[in-house]
């Protein structure tokens, strides 16, 4: 399939911070081919089975973790990429890495790693992400970090778009890769972002309901919700509740994609964007949602912020493995022998590099690593009960 003048071209990518040259015995590859490549053979990439998405260790099988959000989040985003001729590698690159730098219990890890380097700077998953690419991940002899192309790199920075007060972790990338912080970024990256909403918004309800946090009653006094309910019960009428819940939320990412495919052509179109750099240049998102769509989305994660993110159990665990990571910390902090020898050895004298180090070291765990270290160098913990 052919490419709009506005999708990404890999031979002309801004290149890499370190020349490679090129290696044709590893495959004939282009750069945003080779990217994500690199993304799913990292280390980083496979710690994601084991990282919480909403449900810390889940006990289920069925329950999604980043892994497995990642990978529905790519499926997503290439789809959408396809439909409007942007560069699909690039966009499944970008929709695969975006949660590396999440740290172990998602967003409950992240709010007790900005209390430890409060002091240091604090913490962003997001700037951690582009910290682990191109710090962090040792796969090459010839330099730290995957080296990652200009253009995924400048994607992932700007995951929630422009950035005008980068955080520490990101303001160190960008003063070797100038990623211009301040634009817009590819459309291939603010496709990325929004298929990560369509992901979550959706399959989320789907695990929402099978943990029981929320009822479908309540699901359906969502106006938008239930009319899809209708529609589909309309059409399967012999079909069960369960297999309605699946067809609802088919449903509703078929819409959310239909939509955001029509309103970025449109908006593409009306700017008249014939290059990637008019889309940086541009001032404005081509990426979205139409008006209704967008204010049913809104809808949609209020709802899930106040009968699942906020849910007393969620808040229960949450606050029991805040309480690990920064217990840890200290732990690490008073006593760097605790720490493993390739981390302890290139431990920084001083503040702030020195928290910064042993947060890095905390980031990159999974959840149970994480609990094991805990029982290991602080003590006993019981945490709630998973779903």
């Amino acid at each position: 399939m052919s490419r709009a003048p506005y999708a990404s071209d890999p031979a002309r990518s801004r290149g890499r911070l370190h020349d490679e040259g090129r290696d044709e015995t590893r495959g004939p590859r282009d750069a945003f081919q080779r990217d994500r490549d690199r993304i799913i053979h990292s280390v980083a990439f496979r710690r994601l089975r084991g990282k919480t998405q909403v449900f810390v260790a889940p006990d289920g099988d069925h329950f999604r973790v980043r892994l497995t959000h990642s990978l529905e989040v790519a499926q997503i985003g290439r789809t959408i990429a396809r439909a409007l001729g942007l560069n699909e590698d690039l966009t499944e690159a970008l929709c695969l890495a975006h949660d590396i730098g999440h740290p172990p219990f998602g967003h409950a890890g992240e709010d007790a790693l900005k209390v430890a380097l409060a002091d240091a700077g604090g913490f962003d998953h997001n700037a951690q992400t582009l910290r682990m690419l191109t710090r962090i991940e040792r796969r090459y002899p010839r330099f730290a970090g995957l080296n990652l192309s200009w253009e995924t790199l400048e994607g992932l920075a700007k995951h929630n778009g422009p950035v005008t007060d980068p955080p520490w972790a990101l303001a160190d990338v960008d003063a070797d890769h100038a990623l211009e912080l301040g634009s817009y970024p590819s459309i291939e990256a603010q496709v990325a972002a929004l298929a990560d909403d369509i992901a979550y918004d959706n399959h989320d309800i789907d695990d929402g309901l099978r943990a029981g946090l929320f009822t479908r009653d309540a699901l359906l006094e969502l106006p938008h919700i239930a009319e899809m309910w209708d529609s589909a019960a309309a059409r399967f009428p012999d079909a069960g509740p369960d297999l309605l819940a699946s067809e609802l939320i088919r449903e509703q990412i078929g819409l959310m994609v239909n939509d955001l495919i029509a309103e970025t052509r449109r908006r593409i179109a009306e700017a008249g964007i014939g290059s990637p750099d008019d889309a940086r240049r541009i001032g404005t998102a081509m990426a979205a949602f139409s008006p209704d769509v967008a204010t049913h989305e809104r809808r949609l994660k209020r709802f899930l912020y106040a009968n699942m993110y906020e849910h007393p159990k969620q808040e229960a665990v949450a606050d029991a493995v805040r309480t690990v990571v920064a217990r840890l910390f200290d732990a690490y902090s008073g006593d760097p022998a605790l720490m493993p020898e390739n981390w302890r050895k290139t431990l920084p004298k001083a503040d702030p590099d020195r928290s910064r180090h042993i947060a890095d070291f905390i980031a990159g765990m999974t959840d149970g690593f994480a609990i094991a270290q805990y029982r290991a160098v602080v003590g006993p913990v019981e945490l709630p009960h998973g779903f």
